[in-house]
This record gives structure tokens, C-alpha cells and sequence, in this order.
């Protein structure tokens, strides 16, 4: 497997195939369980955003959507161990079979009241994600690389809600930061899970410019198992470098994420 430079173990592959297959038989061999230990605090993110804006059905914003994850877990109020149960040892379905299958699920078990926007810069993860419906709308762009086109900021413009179950680290503040500015006006509140290695402080104090205060969420939330010696060794490493202490975390031989939530300092910033 190749690595990236935290010492991470690259896997790309899984985010480029036409369904989620491939992602699913991967990540359940490695314990893949944050976007089941990260939906009860978007649940409860979202709840609290219609309480204060007073909007009834508000837009969430997926960075790093892949496949839909996180809007099929809130959506359709299922869990990884249902999904895992859906997509894994499944190779004798056809594409077709498994987009009509999930078409069925979200038709069968979506609820009301939200808006799903997923944002990736895997193109096949993103059109399988809607045409599923799974996600309401997409936007295929790597905000990185450069500023939104103006029809992309106009769809960005309309999140009330931003969210990310690992993705920074990968993107930056350059990302985050031109999400929070799409709408000119009013900002979305943020949540975002980010790996212990990746310090959080840029995108902290770039949103801090732009009107928001950060909070760290207490505690810890595991996202998988390392995938191979090798990587647990060089992750440990990075940890080391950033001075973080993997004592009774990572040294037992899991990735673990922080929460961090952000929120306009102005609500009425926040509101629509």
C-alpha cells in the first residue's frame, strides 16, 4: 500500500470505483466506525441550527462526501453495521441492481427535514452518492486547487450546515475557508472530526478571521484500525513530531479523531 507523507496509508482506490463495493470491503476489515460515532453529534448540530434559525429543512454540506456516508446514516437513520451488511460480499450484483437496491433504501427509510449537499473530488463517489439520493445536490470541485467557479459558490452558498468526518488534514484552511465565504453574508455553522495528527489550529484561526470561535468537543472518537505495521509505526512518528502524546491512543493500534465545532461569534451571522 502506498503512504502519504503523515506515514497515513493512501487509500485512494477505494474512492474511484463506480460504487461503494470496494469502500465497504476495505473499511470493515480496519474497524472503519466514525461516521457511526459522528452522527449522533450532527443529529444533535442539526437540531440545534433549526432551533436557533428557525429553518425547518436546513442544507448540510459534506466535505468529503465520498459514496454518502454521513447523509445515508442520518437520512435513512441506518448505521455502518447496515451498510457494511449492504455493500460487503456483494460482487455478484450488478451496478444497476445495487443503485435500484439503494434508491429503494432511501425511498423506504428517508425522513424528512434535511438537505444533503456532498462535496468530493472523486467524481465516480459523488455521482453514485446522487444518484442514489443519498444527496440531494453535488459539487465536484477540489477547493485546494483553487477558487469555486460561480456556479459552484452559489450552491455552496445555500449550506447551513458544514460537516467532516476525516477530510482535514487533506484539505485545509484554503477549503474551509472559501466555503465559509461563499455566501458573503451569513455563515454556517461547522463540525468538523479531524485526525489527532493533523493540528487543527489553521483552519481554527482562519475561521476566526472570517467571524466564527472553535471549540473543541471533549474526548476522543476512534476512526480504524492502522492498516499496517508500517503505517502505525510513521503515524506514531507524526504524532511525535506535532506533540501529541499517543500514549494509551494510537499506541494501541487505532487512528483517533477530535471533534471541533464552530460557530459565527454574531448569530444572526448564522442565521438565514
Amino acid at each position: 500500500m502506498d503512504t502519504e507523507t503523515t506515514g497515513k496509508v493512501s487509500l485512494d482506490h477505494i474512492y474511484s470505483q463506480p460504487d461503494p463495493r470496494a469502500y465497504f470491503d476495505t473499511l470493515r476489515e480496519l474497524g472503519y466506525c466514525i461516521p457511526q460515532l459522528a452522527k449522533p453529534h450532527f443529529a444533535e448540530l442539526i437540531a440545534d441550527y433549526r432551533e436557533a434559525a428557525g429553518v425547518a429543512a436546513p442544507t448540510i454540506l459534506d466535505i468529503g462526501c465520498s459514496y454518502g456516508i454521513n447523509a445515508a446514516l442520518l437520512r435513512c437513520d441506518a448505521t455502518m453495521d447496515d451498510l457494511y451488511e449492504r455493500y460487503c460480499d456483494r460482487a455478484f450484483y450488478a451496478h444497476d441492481t445495487l443503485v435500484s437496491r439503494d434508491r429503494e433504501f432511501v425511498r423506504d427509510r428517508g425522513r424528512p427535514g434535511t438537505r444533503f449537499m456532498g462535496l468530493d473530488a472523486s467524481d465516480s463517489a459523488l455521482s453514485y452518492a446522487l444518484e442514489t439520493g443519498f444527496i440531494d445536490e453535488a459539487v465536484h470541485t477540489d477547493l485546494e486547487a483553487g477558487e469555486p467557479t460561480e456556479s459552484q459558490r452559489e450552491r455552496l452558498a445555500a449550506a447551513d450546515l458544514v460537516v467532516s468526518t476525516g477530510c482535514v488534514g487533506y484539505v485545509t484552511e484554503r477549503t474551509i475557508s472559501r466555503i465559509a465565504r461563499a455566501h458573503g453574508e451569513r455563515l454556517p455553522w461547522m463540525a468538523h472530526f479531524v485526525l489527532r495528527m493533523f493540528p487543527f489550529e489553521p483552519v481554527a484561526d482562519s475561521l476566526a478571521e472570517a467571524g466564527y470561535k472553535t471549540v473543541r468537543h471533549e474526548g476522543v472518537f476512534k476512526q480504524r484500525r492502522f492498516a499496517t505495521p508500517e503505517e502505525h509505526t510513521q503515524v506514531l512518528d507524526t504524532l511525535s513530531s506535532v506533540g501529541v502524546d499517543p500514549h494509551g491512543l494510537e499506541t494501541d493500534g487505532w487512528l483517533y479523531a477530535q471533534l471541533y465545532l464552530s460557530r459565527p461569534t454574531h448569530p444572526e451571522r448564522g442565521s438565514s
